[in-house]
């Protein structure tokens, strides 16, 4: 059975600034916790994530609408099917950012939504303390 759940975090910055962070598809390791390091390899982005290597393939990037969509295509999780999905909205003076995830099985749900949102909480520091 498939889960899914969205994320979300409001940021006092530009929707340009902030999607210059969230769109760089090799960049996690700058600001998302536990992301000890990212190499990208044409459309895959392979991640050193607390010991573990996870590798994921970029499926959309569209500047226009400030999405990012990748999916989980090697990792210890052993998600049969995973698709995240990284926007950024303007919002006022700053910017909203979802971080939405359909993944099975559905138990993994909860663990990568809230990972989720811990890095959306990290890139809120990251940018509006910078």
């Amino acid at each position: 059975m498939v889960g899914s759940a969205e994320s979300m975090v409001s940021i006092s910055r530009p929707p340009a600034d902030v999607w210059a962070v969230v769109g760089d598809f090799g960049g996690l390791a700058g600001w998302m916790p536990g992301v000890d390091a990212s190499r990208l390899d044409g459309d895959f982005r392979v991640l050193s994530v607390l010991g573990m290597e996870i590798t994921e393939k970029l499926i959309k990037r569209d500047d226009a609408e400030r999405v990012l969509e990748y999916s989980i295509v090697e990792s210890p999780l052993a998600a049969e099917h995973h698709l995240g999905k990284v926007q950024v909205f303007d919002e006022g003076d700053g910017s909203r950012v979802t971080w939405q995830v359909e993944v099975e099985p559905d138990h993994l749900t909860d663990l990568l939504a809230g990972t989720y949102q811990q890095a959306l909480d990290a890139l809120k520091s990251h940018l509006e303390e910078s």
